[in-house]
């Protein structure tokens, strides 16, 4: 209720991007515009299309049901709906979603007056999506290389793919990822511990301020990145582990299709080791 007054200075025309005043209104909380309405147009098909392509498998088992991309041997072509169709249309569904949430967001910040930070963010999740289902089947050659839509078929894709290259554990830009995604998960625990051990003291101590917190660090590890460099550090990390997540997926097939354990014979040929 506190922001209600807030929200009165920017739910007002403009800042769109297209459509103009078309859709540029609220719903209790949630502001809709032309890109909300195109998110609920694109994730009601979809999950229709999933409803509809489960009716038609032998099972309603949520573990097992299967939307299934096309077979190889269509290549790039429109697949008949229930030979991978479904799954072309869906992916379909899906990019569009993702994307019209994405703008959605950017009209937001645009009316707020703030950066575009958050959709660039989340721009990173829907490269790294559209890599898996779009870009490496394309550069491969056939949409039936995406990724089932299914929660144990999927699984089994990734160990597939994994071991279809060796071990994937061996795939440097995998090792990047993998990286970036621990040491996310550390600077952020650490700045949330930080941030809680200041705001809830204990006892009847008083609620410390950011000087507190950038004490803490500097006696702990010699440094303190400070309260606005711990959020640019935690962007910039989480960033890095979608985008290098995708890399690693993309140099798989379309760019290297040997083992990742064989690929790393170049550092045993280095002269100095002779």
């Amino acid at each position: 209720m506190a922001l209600l007054s807030f929200e009165r200075k920017y739910r007002v025309r403009g800042g769109t991007l297209i459509g103009g005043d078309l859709f540029d209104f609220w719903v209790g909380p949630f502001y809709v515009g032309f890109f909300g309405v195109t998110t609920l147009f694109f994730a009601t098909l979809g999950t229709a299309l999933i409803f509809y392509g489960a009716a038609l498998g032998d099972t309603w088992n949520p573990w097992l049901i299967s939307i299934d991309p096309p077979d190889i041997s269509y290549g790039l072509a429109l697949a008949p709906l229930k030979e991978g169709g479904l799954w072309q249309i869906i992916t379909i569904c899906a990019t569009g979603a993702f994307v019209s949430w994405a703008l959605r967001e950017v009209e937001i910040c645009r009316k707020l007056g703030i950066g575009y930070h958050v959709p660039i963010a989340f721009g990173v999740a829907i490269f790294a999506y559209v890599t898996l289902v779009i870009i490496r089947p394309f550069l491969m050659g056939a949409w039936g290389h995406g990724f089932p839509y299914g929660i144990m078929t999927h699984l089994d894709w990734v160990s597939n793919v994994g071991y279809q290259y060796g071990n994937f554990h061996y795939n440097p830009a995998h090792m990047v990822a993998i990286t970036f995604f621990f040491t996310t998960t550390l600077a952020l625990a650490l700045h949330g511990g930080a941030i809680l051990s200041a705001t809830n003291p204990g006892g009847d101590e008083e609620v410390k301020t950011p000087e507190h917190e950038n004490t803490f660090f500097r006696d702990f590890m010699g440094y303190s990145i400070g309260t606005l460099g711990i959020h640019r550090l935690g962007l910039f990390l989480a960033l890095n582990a979608g985008f290098w997540s995708a890399v690693c997926i993309v140099i798989s097939g379309p760019f290297y299709e040997g083992s990742w354990i064989e690929w790393w014979n170049w550092w045993r040929n280095i002269p100095i080791w002779n």
